[in-house]
């Protein structure tokens, strides 16, 4: 039987899985009449708007223009680039920074949680590769072919997943039972030639950044394993971003029957229900996978996170090991992702325009204090008090320029930042500090040693960068016409 005659004969399930495990029978063919009937998604609605969004393909969400897309560009984070391909951004220095403390962040998941050890590999293959090919034609031409210079007759293909070079270093690899889990970390910059019109800000591009760990396991057992290491690592990532997400599962029945339980603590650990789909049999490689859906502000969903559980592919491309008895066995691979970090920044902004003042993660905040000193009077005093918030990793600048408190107090909310101080002779004399907190509209009274402590209870063990602008706002170009 033909893959598409395997594929027509397999049956799904749907059901909401809960935390509790109750499960919540769905009945997909009639769902848009009878959503409202169904009092799973009224008790959990996040994941009532992803099944809006994706399982019922909503339109409007799909339609409308995501307002980070504008925010991207007014905070002088990401902008498009009119001389590259659509699809292809360009970071200013504050977007630069977000994406490399997310990035950081997915590497010390991957190296330090883990343990995995990180490779690089090509960006372009050989594309009369059989291996290579195989794997491209699964995208059905939605990759870039390069060309070469002196060889009008030879193609590459850049690479739209790590998979390529990653699958071809393990199939050279001695691996002996006792040294699973094996786990390898990539940063793959990826491109995907996805249709102009499903091209969106940083939710779908045609060139993204995706950290991948693969672990290469010696059994299922050994597989549900890191299964179930991956998805608290991601879901631990998820929460400290604050965005919304949904779990979404697509798992063969014969091992949900099996593996239920294991599920089940999976949803317990993010205090989340899932979507199930069962499927009668594997229509894919994987036995199992989960995604996390994240919901954007007009309640659209994208994909970020997944977890996959491979039965199929080790055997497929000669990745073995030399079990106990000495022969050699395929490898069960836990093939992963934090997801690009283009779609994190995104989920991000998105997350931040559904409150009524809009905030990034502290920890992830371009600036995380401002300092508005009252006149040019203070700007030494000013500079004494940044130097000393620096000292405990937070990213602090100075408003000097010649501008009214207001003016500098409104640029300060406009730019989200965190706490703005401001610094006068009261200030000066008491050294006790008037703190406007954003998070909760609040103004207070605080010595810095306080305020810094607040600030790093609320960024304890998240990554931490030194701003890469100018202290002083006066000799920061203005990038694209905001001020």
């Amino acid at each position: 039987m033909t893959r598409e005659g395997v594929v027509k004969e397999i049956i799904s399930e749907f059901f909401v899985l809960a935390p509790t495990g109750e499960e919540y029978e769905i009945n997909m063919k009639n769902l848009k009449e009878n959503l409202e009937k169904y009092e799973i998604f009224n008790k959990f609605p996040t994941l009532k708007k992803y099944m809006v969004a994706e399982e019922l393909k909503n339109a409007n969400a799909s339609s409308v223009e995501p307002p980070s897309i504008k925010a991207m560009v007014h905070m002088e984070l990401i902008d498009y680039e009119k001389a590259s391909d659509s699809g292809n951004l360009r970071f200013y220095p504050k977007g630069n920074l977000i994406f490399d403390l997310l990035s950081d962040w997915a590497e010390e998941i991957a190296l330090s949680r883990l343990g995995a050890m990180k490779i690089e590999t090509p960006l372009i293959y050989d594309w009369s590769m059989p291996d290579i090919r195989e794997q491209g034609q699964s995208f059905h031409e939605r990759h870039y072919m390069v060309k070469i210079p002196d060889d009008e007759n030879k193609e590459f293909v850049l690479r739209f997943a790590g998979d390529f070079g990653l699958f071809r270093i393990m199939k050279q690899v001695n691996m002996s039972y006792d040294q699973l889990p094996i786990r390898i970390y990539e940063f793959s910059k990826s491109f995907r030639y996805e249709k102009k019109g499903e091209l969106s800000g940083l939710r779908r591009l045609r060139a993204f950044h995706m950290p991948d760990v693969h672990s290469f396991c010696r059994d299922i057992e050994q597989g549900w394993d890191e299964y179930e290491n991956l998805y608290k690592n991601y879901a631990d990532l998820a929460n400290a971003t604050g965005i919304e997400y949904a779990v979404v599962f697509r798992i063969v029945k014969e091992f949900y029957d099996k593996y239920k339980d294991r599920l089940i603590n999976l949803l317990r650990y993010s205090d989340k229900p899932a979507f199930v789909e069962v499927l009668s049999s594997m229509k894919h490689y994987w036995a199992v996978k989960h995604e996390f859906q994240g919901i954007d502000s007009v309640d659209g969903n994208c994909q970020l996170s997944t977890v996959q559980l491979d039965v199929k592919d080790a055997s497929l491309y000669g990745i073995n090991f030399v079990s106990k008895d000495g022969k050699k066995k395929g490898c069960t691979i836990c093939h992963s992702s934090v997801g690009s970090i283009e779609r994190w920044m995104f989920e991000i902004l998105e997350n931040a325009l559904k409150k009524e003042k809009p905030m990034l993660p502290l920890w992830l905040s371009p600036t995380q204090i401002r300092i508005v000193p009252v006149s040019k009077e203070f700007l030494n005093f000013s500079s004494e008090i940044a130097g000393e918030i620096e000292k405990s990793n937070i990213r602090a600048d100075i408003d000097d320029r010649n501008e009214t408190l207001s003016a500098k107090i409104r640029k300060a909310e406009r730019e989200w930042v965190p706490y703005i101080v401001v610094i006068g002779e009261r200030e000066r004399e008491s050294r006790k500090f008037s703190v406007r907190r954003r998070e909760d509209n609040k103004n207070l009274n605080m010595e810095i040693s306080e305020l810094t402590e607040e600030i790093k209870s609320k960024t304890d063990n998240m990554p931490f960068r030194k701003s890469n602008l100018s202290k002083q706002l006066s000799k920061r170009p203005i990038f694209v016409g905001y001020t």
